[in-house]
């Protein structure tokens, strides 16, 4: 990879843009945050357009990002009747952000996406707890809600219909961005920024090009 070393900073600022694994830095980022944020560091900004090409951002947690770099990416779950799954499928590519401001660091990433495997979707959603696994199936979500009674009252219809372990939903489960660009940013003096930006020819390449850019 290219050379990395941030202008003017101190040695632990240079060593924490250092290695050759894109994935393994965004881990090593993502864990400091654990320490440090107050609420949620796996927090994510996901940005999907439909077919028309419109833009859509909300955000998701962050569960995974998965060793592989052949294979693996950056994992979420949710609805696939959801808003953000009519997008993907209608338009299968996205980008996420993740921001920490305990950090003042941010890791960007943009790339193809594709449904997580139905064995790994059911691994994550029996590791849920029950209310929420329960919300999975009572949730239209995106769509019109006529009051929160209604919900509740499928909510309480489904907790019958499933009073132990109940199965994941087949209109739920996980989608793994595959990333041909990752940057990662962290704040300068001066808003004289570090940012260096991986990227590769393709999901499934394991080369990447290093470049820094500009603040």
């Amino acid at each position: 990879m290219a050379e990395v070393k941030p202008a003017g900073g101190a040695k632990a600022k240079r060593d924490i843009f250092a290695g050759d694994d894109p994935y393994a830095l965004a881990r090593a980022w993502l864990t400091e945050a654990e320490a440090t944020e107050l609420n949620d560091p796996s927090a994510a900004a996901l940005a999907t357009a439909d077919k028309w090409g419109l833009p859509n951002v909300r955000m998701v947690l962050l569960k995974e990002i998965e060793a592989n770099q052949a294979k693996g990416g950056f994992v979420f779950y949710t609805n696939h009747e959801s808003a953000k799954g009519r997008e993907l499928a209608e338009n299968p590519q996205a980008a996420l952000v993740m921001h920490w401001k305990s950090l003042r660091r941010q890791v960007r990433v943009r790339g193809p996406v594709e449904p997580a495997p139905a064995a790994m979707s059911d691994a994550y959603y029996n590791s849920r707890a029950y209310q929420s696994r329960i919300g999975a199936w009572a949730s239209r979500q995106s769509r019109p809600l006529r009051s929160r009674a209604a919900l509740m009252a499928d909510v309480a219809k489904y907790a019958a219909r499933f009073p132990m372990k109940p199965p994941r939903p087949p209109h739920w489960g996980g989608y793994r961005i595959r990333p041909i660009e990752i940057e990662f940013w962290a704040d300068g003096d001066f808003r004289l920024h570090d940012r260096f930006r991986w990227t590769r020819v393709g999901p499934k390449a394991t080369e990447w090009k290093v470049e820094r850019l500009n603040p």
